[in-house]
């Protein structure tokens, strides 16, 4: 008695037992689901200790969250007239109000910066003193601000369009808490509502905070949607395929229990819900339901020849369980592999997902045999889709095209493969920030908005040390600054900068009467005028706190990045590295260029770096497996052509239709082939019980291992292509691209192992066809009484 037909025993035998474990342990895992957390913050996709990583810390140590603000804007001219200017004033007041903001700039806010001659000190004056009561107070108040005031120039206005916005900075200690989104979502998002009704304005809401917590709520919006349809589509074809309610409804059971144990590890391991860890519970279901496919077909047809429940069930677990087991590992393997990427996003991925395949494997094998044991035997109505005409025609065209037009195959692969190169050479690498967003959904359309008004709303931070202390303010360190200042501002898909250069250009003007002209570095003879007046100041003092740090040795220079890829990020952080090294002697000066935008897109290319070796790591692990399943190094070639290909056409059609490398669709790779091999182990191991029955004969093995194993593949490709094919409905350009690029992959990889395999095996037969070459496996992927069977 082998080890499967043990294990067939037990599971029978044992099912009332082995059900209340199951229930038990669905119960502790569905209690853990509470825990589940949402990301608060953008995915770091660097190590701890990467030197981007250190840069960004020590840039936080000095300065603090830099991703704290949130902006909100109108375009409009009707601003301008008094009762709904006085109605914006005080809806920014309003929202000031809130413990979980820090501190808010609106135009209502504005102090002009004025010269007390007497004192040798500057202070500071409203804007207005009263609320204008006119539409001519107001237009008087925008002329005096766009006109006289350059200093709030693309901080609170665009003078070029007349969008008006106010800046509102959140706590620090909240950035990255649930308490941002309660503010978010039960104060911002009802008062703008409530403005907006009041007044008739369109008003535009943008900044990091607002992003991630708007994009965070459509992540948990979809985990819904995407378990729904996975569910709906993949009991659908189930169905249709089997013809079965009762089927279809063990399956959609078995699949439901695995996505309540999915969530539950990922409560349990405190993980939190990103883009890629929402994809998790889909993905059991679409997974799962193949294991469902394999074991219910072999219990209808064992049921089928002799009618015999019992031997039927306990012959599903011993004849279908080691093959199923096989091809779960290499999925899993194919998953697996995300864990050495030292990126904790995919780390974490990648583990949820191999434990939660093997977990579903289980699931199956424990759940169907032992549901099926209380049931009936099936109907003979339940039986005839193993008789159906039209698989049969499709199993015939497939053997037919084998047996008759090989050369065509090959013509056919050598064409693809020439083409899909072509195409891999016109990928492009793109690692933007926003790129993969909902872009049907409005925080999306307002990015573009600021993008377009204000430059950007992705913080790219320059880190000043002088290497002494108040080694800012010294006039040189200034015109340093200046000319970096200037290379920024020539930029065009950065913003303005905001920097001490701002206060003091400020000063020289208020120095100087207010006049706009003066806003400007003050000279060497002016210098110590203008800043003797800034030292005496407290109206500048709190200004000055923003951008050099207590002991005046470090400033900061900060700019917003528009949604740009990794290549015009990589040419623009060159051009602004050159500029420093020729304006900052690195013998006096270390300076660096940080920010999450950065982080993020430096993140994206190690990323990318780290998935090709995943890849070839996932391939290289399933090629040992193969290796100690078959014991020959021949097979395993053979057996990684069928499926390599399929990822090569991918790549291909990535460079043609101008999907770009990212994340997203770099993971499409390791995991089609992780899934895609499953139909080679499910074919090789048929086919080496085929050789043992034939006498070595490979021309009937091949014909006999494609009609036999023909039918199960077609159904779990096409359970899976339609199930991946559900996260193209997903709202992320991500997810879309995954979903689609994993559904063509896995369809090629059908059409390869189906006839590209069986080619290879029938064109190399003198080459592969005896024991030598065909060991005895290490692992008996058949059960050993099939194989003996043959031989008899």
């Amino acid at each position: 008695m082998n080890f499967w037909q043990v294990v067939s025993r037990f599971i029978l035998k044992q099912r009332i037992f082995i059900l209340i474990v199951l229930a038990a342990i669905t119960v502790f895992l569905g209690s853990k689901i509470k825990h589940i957390q949402f990301s608060h913050t953008e995915a770091n996709l660097l190590p701890r200790d990467h030197e981007e990583n250190i840069k960004y810390d020590h840039f936080l140590e000095i300065f603090g969250e830099e991703g704290n603000m949130i902006i909100i804007a109108v375009q409009d001219s009707t601003l301008f007239e008094v009762d709904n200017f006085n109605k914006w004033n005080e809806f920014s007041h309003h929202l000031d109000t809130f413990p979980e903001v820090d501190f808010s700039i609106s135009i209502g806010d504005i102090q002009k910066l004025k010269k007390d001659k007497k004192n040798q000190k500057f202070f500071v004056e409203p804007l207005f003193e009263n609320e204008p009561t006119t539409d001519q107070e107001v237009l008087d108040i925008r002329d005096e601000l766009f006109k006289n005031l350059p200093f709030f120039d693309n901080i609170l206005f665009n003078k070029k369009t007349g969008t008006v916005q106010t800046a509102i900075y959140l706590d620090k200690a909240i950035v990255n808490t649930k308490k941002r989104e309660r503010f978010v979502f039960e104060v911002l998002n009802p008062s703008i509502k409530a403005f907006e009704k009041e007044t008739g304005l369109d008003v535009r809401v943008s900044g990091m905070p607002f992003i991630r917590t708007m994009n965070a709520q459509n992540i948990i919006d979809e985990i819904g949607i995407f378990v729904g349809l996975a569910l709906f589509i993949t009991s659908l074809i189930f169905w249709l395929f089997f013809r079965s309610y009762r089927a279809t409804f063990i399956t959609m059971t078995v699949v439901s229990i695995g996505v309540v144990w999915a969530l539950g590890f990922i409560g349990w391991f405190q993980y939190e819900i990103s883009v890629l860890m929402a994809l998790i519970p889909p993905l059991i279901i679409v997974i799962g339901v193949p294991n469902a496919i394999f074991l219910i077909n072999k219990y209808q047809q064992e049921v089928k020849k002799h009618g015999n429940q019992a031997k039927s069930l306990q012959r599903v677990i011993s004849k279908i369980g080691n093959a199923t087991l096989m091809t779960n590992i290499t999925t899993a393997s194919g998953f697996a592999t995300f864990i050495f990427t030292n990126s904790q996003l995919l780390n974490e991925f990648g583990i949820i997902a191999s434990i939660n395949i093997l977990v579903i494997f289980i699931l199956s094998l424990l759940i169907i045999p032992i549901i099926y044991s209380f049931m009936h035997k099936p109907k003979d109505k339940h039986l005839e889709h193993l008789e159906r005409k039209w698989i049969d025609a499709i199993v015939n065209w497939m053997e037919n095209t084998v047996r008759h037009h090989r050369i065509g195959i090959y013509i056919s692969t050598v064409c693809i493969i020439v083409v899909s190169i072509i195409g891999v050479y016109m990928i492009r690498v793109s690692g933007s920030l926003i790129e993969d967003m909902p872009k049907g959904k409005q925080f999306y359309k307002d990015i573009l908005f600021f993008e377009q008004e204000f430059g950007g709303i992705m913080p790219l931070e320059i880190l000043i040390d002088t290497k002494r202390k108040k080694g800012v303010m010294n006039l040189a360190t200034l015109k340093r600054m200046n000319k970096l200042d200037e290379e920024i501002d020539e930029i065009p898909e950065l913003s303005k900068s905001i920097s001490i250069l701002n206060m003091v250009k400020y000063s020289k003007q208020a120095f100087y009467n207010g006049n706009p002209k003066y806003y400007q570095l003050p000279t060497e003879q002016e210098k110590n005028f203008i800043l003797a007046y800034t030292k005496n100041s407290d109206a500048t003092s709190d200004q000055l706190n923003n951008f050099v740090d207590s002991t005046g040795q470090y400033a900061r220079i900060t700019t917003f990045m528009k949604d740009i890829g990794t290549d015009k990020m990589e040419s623009i952080e060159l051009r602004i590295k050159e500029k420093i090294e020729q304006v900052f002697p690195s013998e006096r000066f270390d300076v660096s260029l940080t920010g999450k935008a950065l982080v993020f897109l430096k993140g994206t290319n190690y990323l990318v770096k780290n998935l090709v070796i995943s890849l070839s790591l996932a391939i290289f692990l399933i090629s040992l497996f193969m290796a100690w399943m078959f014991r020959s190094y021949k097979m395993i070639i053979i057996s990684l052509i069928p499926n390599i290909l399929p990822l090569l056409i991918t790549a291909g059609l990535m460079g043609y239709l101008g999907v770009p490398i990212k994340p997203s669709t770099v993971l499409v790779f390791s995991i089609a082939f992780g899934i895609s091999v499953d139909d080679t182990i499910h074919f090789l191991a048929k086919y080496r019980q085929e050789l043992i029955a034939h006498k070595w004969n490979v021309r009937k093995s091949v014909y006999a291992a494609l009609r036999e194993t023909g039918v199960s593949m077609f159904y779990t490709s096409i359970v899976l292509f339609f199930g991946f094919l559900v996260f193209t409905v997903s709202s992320f350009g991500g997810t879309i691209a995954l979903g689609g690029l994993v559904s063509v992959t896995l369809l090629f990889a059908m059409v390869s192992n189906l006839l590209l395999l069986p080619s290879l095996l029938l064109s190399l037969e003198s080459k592969i066809a005896n024991k030598k070459t065909f060991k005895k496996p290490a692992i008996s992927i058949i059960p050993k009484e099939d194989e003996d069977s043959y031989k008899e």
